[in-house]
């Protein structure tokens, strides 16, 4: 018969854990050097053969850095973490895990890697929430100093130090990144995205697509009820657009009455039927603050990238040939 891994707790917190964890967005992420500096000094510092910082998602403890157990993540239900988030103030230290209760029918220890000692710190944010830890482990039982206990609990500051530096320089990034006005993205990050797709067309050959939009009798709103007015316009036109994208695309504000849409794909109906959805929406009457009611136009033009000598601004000057020929017509 199966053997029963005793079940840790979760934090009486956890709904609002979970929410301060995810507003990091860090969990997936890819490697960053500051997350595998910490883990290697705790490895070096504490003699340990592994260490990781894992964060505790509602059922895995996630890697954001490992060195020595070789696996991206953990199952909630065996990691030894989740009791060091359940009890986020004191160090977690277990001399010998055969011997625990807690742990000794575990499969990290009755299989490989066969390990014996854990010791984990709880990352913990300045509200108070307990995101993970810093930890180490050995194959061997062992025993840990008060120094070395301290020393672990100073590098879990350091890592909710590199969390919060983190966190600032991408919510930086991404006000760089955005239409102040609207909230859709920018030109900027718009190109960005271009540029990278561009970048992965020439290694897999996807096609995708690029809509260019403006808005037609736009200068008309200005001059007759003024730059407020058109302001409103310009934000329910973003709202408009963004209600028929799909969350892969990419709607943006590229600048006065300009809009744009990336869209991860080369498919005619997708293409068509998101037009045809965002003309229906645009060209309907908008009623403004002041109670009068505006009616504005909307010409589309749309160019797919297939052709890996194109560059961001030759496929958006296909674009904008197209987004002509519909004025036009």
């Amino acid at each position: 018969m199966a053997t029963q891994i005793k079940q840790c707790p979760t934090p009486p917190n956890e709904a609002d854990r979970l929410r301060a964890l995810r507003a990091y967005d860090i969990l997936d992420s890819q490697p960053e050097i500051d997350f595998d500096t910490l883990t290697r000094l705790a490895a070096n510092a504490l003699n340990m053969p592994a260490a990781v910082i894992g964060l505790m998602d509602a059922d895995r403890l996630w890697f954001k850095s490992e060195l020595g157990l070789g696996v991206p993540q953990l199952d909630r239900k065996i990691a030894f973490c989740a009791y060091a988030v359940l009890s986020p103030q004191e160090l977690l230290i277990v001399e010998d895990l055969r011997l625990d209760a807690r742990f000794k029918d575990n499969p990290l220890v009755t299989q490989a890697p066969y390990l014996r000692f854990y010791a984990g710190a709880a990352l913990i944010d300045p509200q108070g929430y307990a995101l993970g830890t810093i930890a180490v482990v050995d194959t061997s039982p062992r025993t840990l100093s008060e120094t070395q206990g301290l020393m672990l609990k100073d590098l879990s500051k350091l890592v909710i130090t590199a969390l919060e530096s983190r966190y600032r320089a991408i919510l930086l990034e991404n006000l760089a990144m955005t239409d102040h006005l609207t909230g859709l993205a920018n030109r900027a990050r718009f190109e960005r995205t271009l540029n990278s797709e561009i970048a992965h067309f020439r290694v897999t050959g996807k096609s995708f697509t690029v809509f260019y939009m403006d808005l037609d009798n736009f200068k008309i709103i200005n001059d007759t009820y003024g730059h407020s007015a058109g302001d409103e316009v310009l934000v329910e036109v973003a709202h408009l657009i963004s209600k028929q994208v799909r969350t892969e695309d990419l709607p943006a504000r590229l600048g006065g009455d300009e809009f744009g849409i990336f869209m991860r794909e080369d498919n005619k109906g997708l293409t068509e039927s998101l037009a045809k959805r965002i003309v229906d929406t645009v060209t309907k009457p908008i009623t403004l603050t002041t109670g009068h009611q505006v009616s504005i136009g909307i010409s589309i033009g749309i160019a797919t990238y297939s052709d890996d000598t194109q560059t961001v601004d030759t496929l958006m000057g296909l674009a904008d040939q197209a987004l002509y020929i519909d004025k036009r017509n």
